[in-house]
């Protein structure tokens, strides 16, 4: 197929995916559950009104949002997730209430007159009793009377009862978490609506607004028939594409690797302009980040076994958990970000030979605007979490409350700003090769609408408010992380690794073009609409859960003939004795094929069929899925296009093999040993838990808190050990090749 062709298939998927990406989000806009104006009780009592619900939202996501806990089930997993585990006492409660009602205890009664209050139960819970001509919930007294109960209980948590201490400790929630107990009052009411949302049938169906997510059997919350049809489907099209590519790769697979190898370093003589050097502070940012998340990630691994403090001293006093949390989340985005905007900024001037007027002087101003970001954004999520701002200043200033995107509005305009001006400054200085009409142009287009849709679909998560509807922000959330961050990130890396292939002269380009542009094609065919496997349960309508299901199992298709890439990266590196000096990048990439595999592949794929999914969304087994992909394959990627860099910077010398190996190795063992040994056995017993029992217990104190699980926590400590020796070893090397003790004899 020739490359033009293929930029025509490419155009067609992209128009034709977000065409059907936006009409559902139109549709999940139409559809989603109310806020109502007033919730009361049958006898006219209000409850709480539809401002106390939406301010109770901004209370939650002032305190840290889905970093402690979760709601419908995205969020920290520490802390249970609010609306199943409100649901699930209301629920308990509610039972008492309604055998009080009839003069009875229902704990003393025999089965079978259970039984008849458990029927009575799903009635009451699962009947939608929304006026929509008055927009008001109403509910029985006896339910009102619960939910009552359940802010008392939920005000002793976040707020300072003595008796919920060891409760606080369990779930990593400091005293005083919240501070006013109006506030609190509200909160309740976001959590109770939550909670309503999960059990109310949709009018006119039998399924609650979430698709009868959470898994509780008590109360009827079980797998509507359509999880079970479409987590099936999105197997078969799994088979089906799987087996369509590797027929297509065999018949039409091109030899890609160069007959013709260079037989010296292309790139030897190349003189770093100034722009070019200047990225060199970009990656010691980089080191400082990585360093300063790793503690980050130390702190939150420790809140598992010890919610208050750090060893015995009161760290949450000063840093809770909601905090190392979010920065540990944050961090990995920045310093994966700034190690790709390097080397995008590197390789501009290098590919076309020209070095714009100003370029360094936008080079070093983006570069200080990336600070202020940065170190801004860590400062308001603190103040934002401790309390210290109001509604709207913690909006714009401090914690959003939505994981990976836990930016104040204010830091997330600057940054889109910042990514507009490394887009600008890399398209000066690529316009010169651009206007080229030789081989190297479907590559540099290719790499520089990447480069477009990195700056520009960051700014979907503008797209919601302060007070917008959960199902409609969440809806953005994901178009952040996922098309931005697992999306276009992906499509950015794959084309610079072929472009320093080809630049090296070890691709055939017309192979490699070929290559990458097919490669995309399949990537975001199922990459963009993909992104509704994250929206299962978000309150979103039955047809987001088939599109998801579907095109969320093509995702992993092309994740099929990874082998094939990390061999060639590996025949590469062995290829002709020059590129011994690319030995580390490569084995970075050669590392990012296996993570993407594991990490992204089969661990992705065990948690993104609806069946699989419903049971175990926003358990452990979503953090060795986030883990293995996200620091596997983005960071570990980030670090190979680094050393690219630096390998520029520093042509002239060989590298001490030994430091730099031991920090590739480090790095990605301990990482394994982590995933393996810790997060993934506690996932698997939280899953059994979840099936056996109901979601709410797999993410109980009750479950979570017993001998073996204790155990299971403390075996991170082995593979922590190992990726933190390793980063500290990769950042002592990237030092080293400054002070010299990271270089050796003279290429």
């Amino acid at each position: 197929m020739t490359p033009k062709k293929l930029w025509i298939w490419l155009t067609a998927v992209i128009i034709g995916s977000f065409a059907v990406l936006i009409f559902y989000g139109v549709e999940i806009y139409r559809k989603i559950p109310p806020i109502p104006d007033k919730v009361i009780t049958t006898e006219g009592k209000i409850i709480a009104t539809g401002q106390d619900i939406k301010d109770g939202q901004n209370v939650w996501q002032s305190i840290g949002g889905q970093t402690v806990g979760s709601i419908w089930g995205h969020g920290a997993y520490i802390a249970p997730d609010w609306s199943a585990d409100y649901l699930h006492r209301e629920s308990l409660l509610l039972l008492e209430e309604l055998a009080k009602k009839d003069g009875k205890a229902y704990k003393d009664l025999s089965d079978d007159e259970q039984a008849k209050y458990k029927v009575l139960l799903k009635k009451e819970l699962r009947n939608n009793t929304l006026d929509e001509a008055t927009n008001t919930i109403v509910i029985s007294p006896e339910r009102a009377r619960v939910q009552a109960e359940l802010a008392e209980y939920y005000a002793k948590i976040f707020m300072n009862d003595p008796e919920m201490a060891q409760l606080r400790d369990n779930y990593a929630i400091p005293k005083n978490t919240v501070k006013d107990p109006e506030r609190m009052a509200k909160m309740n009411a976001f959590f109770s609506w939550a909670a309503w949302v999960c059990i109310t049938d949709r009018p006119g169906d039998d399924v609650s607004y979430t698709n009868n997510w959470p898994h509780d059997e008590m109360i009827g919350n079980i797998p509507p028939p359509s999880l079970h049809l479409w987590s099936g489907f999105s197997v078969l099209m799994l088979l089906g594409c799987v087996g369509l590519l590797v027929f297509y790769h065999a018949k039409n697979k091109e030899e890609e690797i160069s007959e013709k190898l260079p037989l010296e370093d292309p790139l030897r003589n190349m003189k770093p302009t100034p722009s070019m050097k200047a990225t060199l502070k970009y990656i010691w940012v980089v080191a400082l980040l990585i360093l300063v998340q790793m503690i980050a990630g130390v702190i939150t691994a420790h809140y598992g076994v010890e919610g208050s403090a750090f060893y015995g001293f009161p760290l949450d006093e000063f840093l809770p958990q909601s905090i190392s949390r979010s920065w540990h989340v944050q961090l990995a985005i920045f310093w994966i970000a700034t190690s790709w905007l390097a080397t995008g900024l590197y390789i501009a001037p290098a590919v076309s030979g020209y070095e714009p007027k100003y370029q360094v002087l936008g080079v070093n101003v983006l570069f200080g605007a990336l600070l202020i970001v940065v170190f801004g954004s860590l400062a308001g999520q603190w103040l934002g979490v401790m309390q210290k701002l109001g509604y709207v200043d913690n909006f714009l200033w401090g914690h959003s409350g939505y994981e990976y995107v836990e930016l104040g509005r204010i830091w997330q305009i600057l940054l889109l700003i910042g990514l507009i001006l490394w887009l600008v400054l890399m398209v000066r200085a690529l316009l010169p090769a651009l206007k080229k009409k030789d081989g190297d142009r479907h590559l540099l287009l290719l790499f520089t609408l990447s480069a477009v849709a990195i700056a520009m679909f960051y700014g979907a998560g503008l797209m919601y408010g302060r007070q917008t509807h959960m199902a409609i922000a969440e809806y953005w959330r994901w178009w952040v992380v996922h098309l931005w961050v697992e999306g276009f990130f992906e499509v950015f890396a794959t084309v610079v690794a072929a472009f320093l292939f080809t630049r090296l002269g070890l691709l055939r380009l017309k192979a490699a073009t070929h290559a990458v542009l097919f490669s995309t094609i399949i990537f975001l065919a199922g990459g963009i609409l993909g992104t509704f496997h994250h929206l299962y349960f978000s309150a979103t309508p039955t047809a987001v859960l088939a599109l998801g299901a579907t095109f969320s199992a093509l995702e992993i298709v092309p994740l099929v003939l990874i082998g094939f890439e990390a061999y060639q990266n590996y025949q590469i590196s062995k290829s002709t004795q020059w590129i011994k000096a690319y030995k580390w990048p490569i084995y970075c990439f050669i590392a990012m094929c296996f993570w993407n595999f594991l990490g992204a592949g089969i661990f992705g794929f065990a948690i993104n069929p609806p069946i699989a999914l419903y049971y175990i969304q926003g358990l452990n087994t979503t953090a060795v899925h986030g883990h293995a992909a996200l620091f596997g394959v983005y960071g570990i990627l980030g670090i190979g296009l680094m050393m690219f860099v630096l390998r520029g910077l520093y042509p002239d010398r060989q590298w001490n093999d030994k430091l730099i190996g031991w920090a590739f190795w480090l790095t990605n063992i301990g990482l394994l040993v982590m995933v393996s040994i810790s997060l993934l056995p506690i996932g698997i017993m939280q899953s059994v838990a979840s099936i056996k029992e109901g979601y709410w217990y797999a993410r109980s104190a009750e479950f979570m808190q017993t001998d073996i699980m204790h155990t299971l926590r403390w075996l991170r400590v082995p593979g922590d050990i190992l990726l933190a020796l390793g980063e500290v070893l990769l950042v002592i090397f990237i030092i080293g090749l400054k002070t010299g003790w990271s270089l050796k004899e003279k290429r």
